[in-house]
């Protein structure tokens, strides 16, 4: 996250940060002008959603897949308004879209269009373009 703080910092853009309490985790990085802190999960992925433009999920761990499922799950439901996804590194994320396909698209637990809910990258001028893409280019 400090990577994302510091480019809108040093750009002059609003740097957010949302951490949460945990005992092994990290605490905000120096270049978030407007933090909060959470103690419960659910409380910090609503906060992401509510005031969120795009999400740019990197690999991580199972908190990161919480936030990206939680995203794909409000968005495919319609209890939220689409926005983009946009998962970070092919090569994480190629063995989880296979077993989506394999597991939940097959049995037809989701319909092929969920899976257009989100777009995988390997550069940042791809994130770029996608949230372009979705809210037009700006001049």
């Amino acid at each position: 996250m400090e990577a994302a703080n510091r480019g809108a910092y040093e750009a002059g853009g609003d740097s957010v940060g949302l951490n949460i309490e945990l005992p092994t985790e990290q605490k905000l990085n120096p270049y978030v002008k407007k933090g909060l802190s959470f103690r419960y999960f659910f409380a910090r992925k609503v906060m992401f959603i509510k005031y969120g433009r795009a999400f740019v999920i990197f690999p991580g761990g199972f908190g990161t897949l919480d936030e990206f499922f939680e995203a794909a799950t409000l968005i495919q439901t319609r209890r939220i308004g689409r926005f983009p996804v946009v998962l970070f590194g092919k090569k994480y994320w190629d063995s989880l879209i296979l077993w989506m396909k394999d597991n939940i698209l097959e049995p037809a637990y989701i319909s092929p269009e969920d899976l257009e809910i989100f777009h995988i990258v390997d550069r940042p001028h791809d994130v770029v373009e996608v949230v372009e893409a979705f809210y037009g280019r700006r001049t």
